[in-house]
């Protein structure tokens, strides 16, 4: 693989950018690999990508139904951050973060990290005790946030009314290399590196079924043939209960849409990352000019990956209050993605019931944030039988009570 840099693109702007080589191949499936991860989103690509650096496991293939990075790692609204209130969740959210600081130099691949800043707003005295709450439970975790006052929030935000009757802004927990990143560079950046190792990334490849001999797995199923594996890894987020049963055994999630949105684009206008838990919106602005909304996940379970009016109501109208400079807006685009919610609103990342099958589902509405230290505490967990980051979301937690219930920590499911 050719390196990218500034040379690179002098030289081929010389040759009418004729040059350049694929960003990663299209091989037909093997008949047996070491590995086989089935679904080649962000999480699926992360962990392919760490078993080869950390562990030298290339004999990979990752599956996926449709095109890489077309599923909720292209759908989302690219929030980076770590503050969270319970330990476990703090340590793999901010490696994750720590991972993304130099993810563009270790990938090769600018997959643009702006750690521009993020504000969580509190709009309810509730809120404010929350927060200072979590302020004070990261300074013991080690991610470095803090406290502001109404004033800082408006110098930080300046098209921000602070004095909304009924969303008044009584401060902000505020993570200052918290984010935002490109979401498909992301998946290339990943997948261009996995390539280059020698895993097979194989598109337009369903699978089907699970093979398996005496309680261990031996292979899967799919539309393109059958291949053999030793170890399986299943990273497919909305769709993890429908493949969790092909592997013979039952997940605690439950799948439902999140919707967002974009506006037109304007001139620039916020330079930060802010999140509204009461009203339940959040909001950045692109480096293209849009504003990315985004809000809570339907009330029902579904699969659709389209947008829908009651969304854009529901999360604008309290919006508005909040910033009255997005009432004049048009909207530009609109879309869903198909979230695995588990019942404490944490991620399960696990063994399972079947011998050498691994599970990473159930990121809810914060799955992109985790991409890189997901891969890494998943690989861990594949190539060595346990990861310290991954110890806490086993899927026994639901069998024994141990819940990491983020959702009522923050008030919020992510």
């Amino acid at each position: 693989m050719k390196r990218y840099s500034v040379f690179a693109i002098a030289r081929e702007a010389l040759r009418y950018h004729e040059g350049w080589e694929r960003a990663w191949r299209a091989p037909q499936p093997k008949a047996a690999y070491d590995v086989v991860i089935v679904g080649a989103g962000g999480h699926g690509l992360a962990t392919a990508y760490y078993l080869g650096k950390n562990f030298g496991i290339t004999n990979v293939a990752v599956i996926e139904k449709g095109w890489l990075g077309g599923g909720n790692t292209g759908r989302n609204t690219t929030i980076i951050r770590s503050n969270y209130l319970q330990d476990p969740s703090a340590a793999i959210y901010e490696k994750a973060r720590s991972l993304y600081e130099t993810l563009s130099q270790d990938l090769n691949y600018n997959v643009m990290f702006s750690p521009r800043g993020l504000l969580m707003l509190a709009q309810t005295h509730h809120e404010v005790r929350g927060y200072l709450r979590t302020v004070h439970a990261n300074t013991l975790q080690g991610v470095a946030t803090e406290w502001i006052e109404p004033a800082k929030v408006k110098e930080l935000v300046p098209i921000i009314n602070i004095d909304g009757p009924r969303y008044p802004v009584l401060g902000a927990l505020y993570q200052a290399r918290g984010g935002t990143a490109r979401h498909d560079a992301v998946a290339w950046g990943y997948a261009r590196a996995c390539s280059d190792m020698g895993m097979d990334i194989i598109q337009q490849c369903e699978v089907t079924g699970v093979r398996s001999e005496g309680g261990q797995v031996t292979g899967v199923e799919t539309t393109r043939g059958a291949i053999a594996c030793k170890k399986l890894g299943i990273v497919v987020a909305g769709h993890s209960g429908q493949v969790a049963e092909m592997a013979g055994f039952r997940l605690p999630v439950e799948a439902v849409a999140l919707q967002a949105l974009v506006s037109e684009p304007i001139k620039p206008c916020m330079d930060v990352v802010v999140m509204a838990n009461t009203v339940h919106g959040y909001m950045s602005q692109s480096d293209k000019g849009e504003m990315v909304i985004g809000g809570g996940t339907d009330g029902f379970n579904n699969f659709t990956q389209r947008g829908s009016f009651q969304h854009v109501e529901e999360t604008l109208r309290a919006l508005i209050e909040t910033f009255p400079i997005i009432s004049r807006l048009k909207m530009l685009r609109q879309w869903g993605g198909i979230v695995d919610m588990t019942g404490d609103r944490s991620p399960i990342i696990s063994k399972t019931p079947l011998g050498n099958c691994f599970i990473n589902c159930g990121w809810g509405t914060g799955g992109f944030k985790a991409i890189p230290g997901s891969g890494w505490a998943m690989a861990e967990l594949m190539a060595k039988g346990h990861s310290p980051l991954a110890a806490d979301f086993g899927m026994e937690r639901f069998r024994e009570g141990r819940f990491i219930d983020e959702s009522v920590a923050a008030g919020v499911a992510h």
